[in-house]
C-alpha cells in the first residue's frame, strides 16, 4: 500500500534533552578549567588569626604585605612610591576609596604599620586588616 501512513512517520511530539545536556555539560567543563587558573593566581599569604574579626570588606584597593618583603597592591608587585602614587590617583577617581591591608604573620609589625601610615596620610580613611577568622569558644569548632 503506497498511501498508507506508517508508524515511524508520525509527528514527534517529545522534547530532546540531549543536546541540552551536551551544553550544559560542556559549560560546566569550561567553568572547572577556568577555576583551577584563577585559584593558582591567587597568593599563598598566610593571615593571622582573631576570633573578633568583622565581615569582609568590599574594597577597591588591595595591599599585601608577603613574608619574603614584596608588597603587592592590586596584584602586582609595587615599591612604596608606587603605591603612594597607586592610592592618590585612585583617591582621586573615588572619594570613598577603601584600602584592606593583608600581611603575613612573618612580617614584622612595623612595615605593616609603614604601609597603613602610608595609605592614611595619601587621603584613604577607611581601611580593614585582612585576618583569618577563627570561632570562639562559644561559638565552637
Amino acid at each position: 500500500m503506497a498511501g498508507a501512513a506508517k508508524k515511524d512517520e508520525e509527528v514527534m511530539s517529545e522534547i530532546n534533552v540531549t543536546p541540552f545536556v551536551d551544553i550544559v555539560l560542556v559549560l560546566l567543563i569550561i567553568l572547572m578549567v577556568t577555576s583551577t587558573s584563577i585559584v593558582k593566581a591567587s597568593l599563598a599569604v598566610e593571615l593571622p588569626k582573631a576570633a573578633s574579626g568583622g565581615a569582609v570588606v568590599e574594597s577597591t584597593l588591595n595591599v599585601v604585605l608577603t613574608k619574603d618583603g614584596q608588597m603587592l597592591v592590586d596584584g602586582e608587585v609595587k615599591t612604596n612610591e608606587e603605591l603612594v602614587a597607586k592610592v592618590k590617583a585612585e583617591k582621586a577617581n573615588n572619594p570613598k576609596l577603601q584600602a584592606v591591608i593583608a600581611a603575613d604573620k612573618g612580617v614584622p609589625y612595623g612595615s605593616v604599620v609603614h604601609v597603613i601610615d602610608l595609605v592614611k596620610t595619601n587621603g584613604v580613611t577607611s581601611f580593614a586588616l585582612n585576618i583569618e577568622r577563627v570561632p570562639t569558644p562559644e561559638e565552637g569548632p
